[in-house]
Parts: structure tokens; C-alpha cells; sequence
């Protein structure tokens, strides 16, 4: 496969027992752990969680390494880290739930639900926000790196959309695509308008409760969050504590803390159409086609390779935020799923390892 997608190994690896391995036998978990361990020498990673779903539950779930180095306190299949941008899925979800249930036209003007989003030369629906087609900008430009270590702690997901709101448009909503955070931002506020909730409750409510995401919340700095995991990034080869920052500019783009269960939950729920029927998550996970004709590799809220592979999508989503990074892919047709999560930044290499789980759990053998 390719596609958008090829968008301090601990001296010490703590390995802890397993959540289950029910459907997963044992020689398919080994060869799973070699690719992890490997994964985690070669980027030098301080902790990993990770949750496999085969056969639409989550049937395997471990974690590796450290989740704070200073306090020695190990990686485990329920550590708390940043989602970073694996939770444009959630968001995206929650905004489909509303299209489902008529409270959001995908179509429609966005400004109806989210009228603190200033008016445009051109309308953005909401479809054009979940498809990264709205010319809304991601970040960049003079204040890039201001933007992206935002210490600025803002209230609400209107709140949130003030560094960019007034800035124009890259293109005509629907021409192009150009991956934008600051586009799922402005979704944040989209879902609290239409549902006529306070974004979180609404996340709480309708997405995390019915898919058993006990322990997913928002990324709060100046909250006490048990068994949230420290963050790292590597500089120059040596492995330093990551820049506190603030996700509030980004909360619905990505500001969530999440643990490897919780996602692999949340993939369960997905497949077994308690957040959406299976039809809108054939759409989400259907490439968006540009009115030129072309194709591109994103559907609504999720990545997707445009060639089917062994006769099913594969779908997926990363993200990568100061401290953090990870991967979640889902083969829908084939009731599977991998997420794994770790407290290290821009590391290389997650799709391939995603891939490569699969390959081992539904017997594709081996990349050549």
C-alpha cells in the first residue's frame, strides 16, 4: 500500500501482562511484539500502548516502556496520551451523528451553526471541513511556531478559532484539498451548534459513553489526569521532556487524551453501528471526489488508501503533537483494527508498523 499515509528505545522495556488475547493466538502475538520492539529500538521510544480489534472486539491490548521516564512508571494498554490528530475520527463521528439525525445539512452553510466564524467570499459546508476541501488554512505563516507551542488556555471551541478566523481563504471551498487542523476547529464549533451542546458534553454524551471510552477527555494541562503519560521529544539524539503546551486551540482537531483501549473501543463501536449506521461509515471512509474529478485520499474525518486492499478499504488516521504520536487503521469489511500510542513526537514509520500488524493478524504475510 501507499499513499497519503507515508505521509531512547528504553534500555529498559517493561513488558506489562495483556488486557486479553482471546481471538489472537499466540505466535501471532509474538511476531506482533518483535514489531513493536523493533519499533521502539529504532525511534528510540520512551513508552507504547497498543489495542488490536479482530473480529470486532478488541481481542489484544499491551503496553511497553515507559510512560515517564523520570518516575521509572511503566507503559500500559490503559496510559493516557495525547491523541493529537487521531481525533479528528471522534469529532468527525459526532459530526455525522447530527447529519444522521438531521441537525446538521452536510451541505449546508456553515456559519448556520457556527455563526462566530466570519462569513467569506465563498460558503464552506460542513462536508468541505471533514474533507479538508474548505481553504481553511492549517498552520504556517509568521506565527507558526507561536501557534503550534500555544501555552493560551481558551474557553471555548468558539474561543479557540481567533488566530485564524479572519484570515482569507487559500481557495474556493470544494476545489482543493489541503489538510487543515484549523478546518476540524471550526468543526468543533459546527457540532456544538447544531447539537445545541456544549461541545465536550456532546463528546462525552454521544460518542465517548456509547463506545465504553471510560477514560478519553480533554487534553487539560492544569488538570490532574491519573496515568496521563510524560511527553518527550529528541533533539540532536538525546531524548528531552517535550514543551508544555496548551491543546485548547486545537480541541476538536485533536486536543483529546486517549488510551490504545479506548480507541480500540472505539473502532469496536464503529463496526457494531452504536455511533453511526454502517452506511455513514462507508461514506466517512469513502475517498472524497473533487468536482475536477479527482480523487483524494481522505473521506470524512479519516485517510483512505483509493485502492482497495484484499477487497476492503483501509482507512486510518495519524497524529503527532508535541510529546506524542501514533497511529489507528481500520479494515471495516475485515471487522479489524490497530491503534497504538506513544509519548514520543514525529516518529517515522507508524503507518508501515500499522500495516504490518495487519498482515499478521489476517495471515497477508509479509511485506515485500
Amino acid at each position: 500500500m501507499n499513499g497519503m499515509r507515508r505521509l531512547f528505545a528504553a534500555a529498559l522495556v517493561i513488558v506489562c501482562a495483556p488486557l486479553h488475547a482471546a481471538g489472537i493466538s499466540e505466535p501471532k502475538v509474538a511476531e506482533i511484539e518483535r514489531l513493536v520492539k523493533a519499533f521502539m529500538a529504532a525511534n528510540k521510544i520512551p513508552g507504547l500502548s497498543i489495542a488490536v480489534v479482530a473480529d470486532g472486539a478488541v481481542q489484544w491490548s499491551n503496553g511497553y516502556g515507559l510512560a515517564d521516564v523520570e518516575n521509572a512508571v511503566p507503559a500500559t494498554a490503559t496510559t493516557l496520551y495525547r491523541s493529537a490528530s487521531i481525533g479528528k475520527t471522534m469529532t468527525a463521528t459526532a459530526a455525522m451523528q447530527l447529519v444522521e439525525a438531521k441537525k446538521l445539512d452536510l451541505r449546508g452553510d456553515i456559519r448556520d451553526s457556527c455563526p462566530a466564524f466570519p462569513a467569506k467570499p465563498w460558503r464552506i459546508t460542513p462536508w468541505n471541513l471533514l474533507t479538508h476541501t474548505s481553504g481553511i488554512r492549517h498552520y504556517g505563516g509568521p506565527h507558526d511556531l507561536e501557534e503550534q507551542f500555544s501555552a493560551v488556555h481558551y474557553a471555548s471551541v468558539a474561543a479557540a478559532m481567533a488566530p485564524f478566523k479572519d484570515d482569507p481563504l487559500l481557495f474556493e471551498p470544494g476545489t482543493k484539498f489541503s489538510y487543515s487542523t484549523y478546518g476540524f476547529d471550526v468543526l468543533g464549533c459546527v457540532v456544538e451548534g447544531a447539537a445545541a451542546t456544549p461541545f465536550l458534553t456532546y463528546m462525552h454524551d454521544r460518542v465517548w459513553v456509547p463506545a465504553n471510552m471510560t477514560s478519553t477527555r480533554d487534553d487539560d494541562p492544569a488538570a490532574i489526569v491519573p496515568h496521563r503519560a510524560a511527553k518527550y521529544t529528541v533533539i540532536e539524539g538525546r531524548m528531552q521532556n517535550a514543551p508544555a503546551i496548551d491543546m485548547s486551540n486545537r480541541l476538536p482537531a485533536g486536543g483529546y487524551l486517549t488510551t490504545a483501549v479506548d480507541l480500540g473501543r472505539f473502532i469496536e463501536a464503529l463496526l457494531d453501528e452504536r455511533l453511526v449506521k454502517r452506511s455513514t461509515l462507508d461514506a466517512m471512509t469513502t475517498p472524497a471526489r473533487l468536482p475536477s474529478g479527482e480523487t483524494v485520499p481522505y473521506g470524512l474525518g479519516w485517510g483512505v488508501e483509493t485502492e482497495e486492499w484484499h477487497g476492503d478499504r483501509w482507512v486510518y488516521h495519524g497524529g503527532s503533537s508535541p510529546g506524542a504520536s501514533g497511529f489507528l487503521a481500520m479494515m471495516p469489511k475485515h471487522r479489524f483494527g490497530v491503534v497504538f500510542l506513544t509519548n514520543l513526537e514525529n516518529l517515522v514509520g507508524r503507518p508501515e508498523l500499522a500495516e504490518d500488524i495487519a498482515r499478521v493478524v489476517l495471515d497477508f504475510g509479509p511485506r515485500k
